[in-house]
Order: structure tokens, then sequence, then C-alpha cells
């Protein structure tokens, strides 16, 4: 079977704990945020993991581990 390796650049914050439907982010700077039921329902997001936003705008999460794995800090932005 094929290997790929991801190429994407994406904005992400590893989350610190999901009360709800509100998201709390490890790094300092950044306010909770509330994703919504269907977020919440569609990608059951997990503390430890990340959140994250690709270019087109599109909302996801990502467990740590294949986070991780697939990309490398490149630097800060999209709001601090």
């Amino acid at each position: 079977m094929p290997r790929y390796r991801s190429h994407k650049e994406v904005w992400a914050l590893k989350i610190a704990s999901v009360d709800g439907t509100t998201l709390t982010f490890e790094k300092s700077g950044y306010a909770p945020l509330d994703v919504g039921a269907e977020f919440i329902e569609r990608h059951k997001p997990e503390a430890g993991g990340y959140y994250v936003v690709y270019k087109d705008g599109y909302k996801s999460f990502s467990p740590a581990e294949p986070f991780e794995e697939g990309y490398t800090f490149i630097t800060k932005s999209m709001g601090g």
C-alpha cells in the first residue's frame, strides 16, 4: 500500500479541556472557544489533542500522536 506524508500547513492549538461545547487551550493567551454541538458530535475532541484549522477554513480535531507525528511547528500566526 502506498505511503503518504503530510504537506499541508495548518493552524492548531493543543486542547487542555473540553467542557460541553467549549474548548480550552494549553497555550496561554488564547480564550476558550465555543465550537458548537455539531463540531463536538462530529469530531469528538479530547484534552491533549489538537483543534485544527485548515487553509480553506475547515475546522477539525486531531488526536495528539498522529498530529505530532505529521506536523512540525513553523511559526506563530492567526491571532498570536
